[in-house]
């Protein structure tokens, strides 16, 4: 075989082997959101179970320090929240449904705390990035205040700021580290406190219907 051939060969191979790793359907628009819940292992592995989430990245918001890392943000000290930038196909999935399942997966009655993580870093919050997101977080708030399902609500609402990807060995801890992410979740009481406060309750905002 020639060089040229061979060479025209060789791209049609690596042509074909990008294609293959691209999604059949891809979406026209992915958006994102920002939220704190505690310990971003746990909140980056229960939003990529939810359907529409295309993926899930822990990080470092709300701080006063430019490209925090792991150490300062857990010291208390940089005003940081360990949080996660979720990317989701709104054709699939819409903003009050992310906030209705990120309810329903942290504890909202604690402040500066979640479960057995204490500390600033660890609260509780929504990071809106326009105004539409801020009346939905504030509207799904009121709701849930007016259900009188909880005594009180601590989860903060505020503008999102800059968002820092945490070191590469925390991304899909849960992943990577199936059985020491499986202790810690267990021994920090997180999924029994969830179902204690929301077991029993309604939905604040039913899925959508598909399009006929």
């Amino acid at each position: 075989m020639s060089r040229h051939l061979l060479q025209a060969a060789l791209l049609l191979l690596v042509m074909h082997a990008g294609a293959a790793d691209l999604p059949a359907n891809p979406p026209a628009e992915v958006r994102t959101a920002i939220f704190a819940g505690g310990c971003f292992w746990c909140v980056e592995a229960d939003f990529e179970k939810l359907p529409g989430v295309i993926g899930a990245e822990s990080g470092y918001t709300g701080g006063s320090t430019v490209n925090p890392t792991y150490e300062q943000v857990s010291s208390g000290r940089t005003g940081h929240a360990e949080a996660v930038r979720v990317r989701y196909d709104p054709r699939q999935l819409s903003y009050p449904q992310l906030l209705e399942y990120f309810w329903r997966h942290i504890d909202p009655t604690v402040k500066d705390r979640q479960f057995c993580d204490v500390g600033r870093q660890y609260r509780s919050a929504i990071f809106w990035q326009n105004d539409a997101e801020r009346k939905a977080a504030e509207s799904s708030r009121d709701v849930l205040l007016a259900s009188g399902r909880l005594p009180r609500i601590e989860t903060e609402i505020v503008a999102a700021s800059a968002f820092y990807p945490a070191e590469e060995y925390h991304q899909d801890y849960y992943k990577k580290n199936p059985i020491r992410y499986a202790y810690y979740r267990q021994a920090c009481g997180r999924d029994q406190r969830v179902r204690q406060i929301w077991e029993s309750a309604e939905p604040l905002n039913p899925p959508r219907r598909a399009a006929p």
